[in-house]
Formats: C-alpha cells, sequence, structure tokens
C-alpha cells in the first residue's frame, strides 16, 4: 500500500484529485471509457471538490457506480447518499451514467441483484472510498463479511457508524439514522484496478494506525486494502498521527 501524508485536509484532497484525475485520463486513453466507484461523507468534500476541476476530461465517456445508501430513505432526505452524489458529481462533471443505489426500493435484496447485474458488464478502473471512524469501508461495519462474492450486500450498521453519522450532521438525532443500508461488499470493493482511499480528520486516527498496523481482520475491515496489489491512502497530518514514527516519515508502507 502507497501512502501519502499531506499538511492539511485542503492538501490532502487537491493531491488525490491529481492522482485520480491521471489515472482517469489514462484509462481513457487506454480504453476509450472508465468505469469509477464513488463514496460519500465528509472525508470526500475537498476530494471532489478538486476532482471537479479537473481539466481534459471527457466525462461522457465515464460510468460511476454508488458506493453505499440507507435502506428506507429516499434520494430527498437530506441525509440520502443519492442527494450528495449528484451535487457533488452528477451536476458538476456530467458523467455519461450513474449508476445510484435506491435505498427506498421496495425490496433491498432485489436491488442489491439489480445492482450486481449492471456491475457485471464493466470493469472498475477505480474506487474512490474513505476510512470510518470504526475501520468500516463502504457500510461493512466490523466484523465485516471479507469472504462473500455477491458484489452488494444488504447489512445492519453498528451504533458507532450509526454516532459516526449524526456527528457528520447528517440526521438531527441517532434514532433517525437508519439501522440497515445497502452496501458494495468487501471483495468487490478489492476488484478495482486502483484504490484511492482519502482519510483526513483526527477522529480517523485510529482507524487509519489500525489499518497500516493491526492484524488483518474483519475486526478492522479496512485493514484488508493492505492486499490490495494498487491502494494509495490519502492522510493528513491528524489522521496520521498515531502511526508508529517510521511511518510517519515514508510515502509507501
Amino acid at each position: 500500500m502507497q501512502v501519502r501524508i499531506c499538511d492539511s485536509k485542503r492538501a490532502l484532497g487537491d493531491t488525490a484529485a491529481e492522482e485520480a484525475a491521471a489515472w482517469v485520463r489514462r484509462c481513457l486513453d487506454e480504453r476509450g471509457e472508465v468505469t469509477l466507484v464513488a463514496a460519500t461523507g465528509a472525508s470526500q468534500f475537498e476530494f471532489l471538490d478538486a476532482l471537479a476541476e479537473a481539466r481534459d476530461i471527457d466525462w461522457s465517456r465515464a460510468t460511476f457506480f454508488h458506493l453505499d445508501e440507507y435502506v428506507g430513505i429516499p434520494a430527498s432526505h437530506p441525509g440520502s447518499f443519492r442527494g450528495y452524489l449528484r451535487e457533488r458529481i452528477v451536476d458538476r462533471l456530467r458523467p455519461g451514467r450513474f449508476v445510484f443505489v435506491e435505498g427506498d426500493a421496495p425490496d433491498p435484496e432485489e436491488e442489491c441483484r439489480r445492482l450486481g447485474q449492471a456491475l457485471a458488464e464493466h470493469t472498475v478502473d477505480a474506487a474512490f472510498i474513505g476510512i470510518g471512524e470504526n475501520g468500516h469501508i463502504a457500510f461493512n461495519d466490523p466484523p465485516a463479511d471479507f469472504d462473500t462474492e455477491e458484489p452488494f450486500l444488504v447489512v445492519k450498521l453498528d451504533e458507532a457508524c450509526r454516532r459516526q453519522q449524526l456527528g457528520e450532521g447528517w440526521f438531527p438525532t441517532l434514532e433517525d439514522v437508519p439501522r440497515e443500508a445497502i452496501t458494495m461488499s468487501v471483495r468487490q470493493i478489492l476488484k478495482a484496478r486502483r484504490i484511492f482511499c482519502m482519510v483526513p480528520d483526527r477522529r480517523k486516527a485510529e482507524a487509519v494506525r489500525d489499518c497500516l498496523e493491526a492484524e488483518i481482520s474483519p475486526r478492522n475491515p479496512c485493514s484488508i486494502l493492505r492486499t490490495h496489489p494498487d491502494t494509495v491512502l490519502f492522510l493528513d497530518r491528524e489522521s496520521a498521527s498515531l502511526l508508529s514514527g517510521d511511518r510517519k516519515g515514508r510515502n509507501d508502507v
């Protein structure tokens, strides 16, 4: 795993967007199209803002897949990730196609099957993801399922995850945070050719430390990223603050 430690959250977003844009251009040159997976959350703000400013990218040849969504809330809900992605990606980049997770579909299991069938038509060139305070990737909370080959799952959200969503301001009370979500599975995320993982802020420091230094285990879902052949982890000084001394000074671990 490659690690970039940046001086600030803004520098993290700019650095990640610059590298992601270069990769997108390369994929478009080589394949004529590009397939991307997009995450949401406060950790992605600066990255998506900077990516929207990237030049010389024909986004009409891009297909985006949505990483995860709450079960049971409409796209119009302030906490819906669909609204977040429309505002920050669809309306700004105008991609050729964006496949949303319809969290309020009548049958969440059937929605997972629909998404899996759509994804089966594509090779994912890059996944843009973050890490949760509890170490989750997407909504794969600990203990995460490292074995399933299903591309999308219905999962129950643990309290730490739900409290993070409350703390980031997406819901007025903990009781309002949904208890279930549809998420891309761990194995499906790892099928991306390259993973760009953006993790700013001091509140993520323990998860970052465990991602890089703890045992690879379902109890620590983000640790599985160390098994991927081409993952780049972008940190700021705050999120890197608990790393052991030798790691802080290195760009590759």
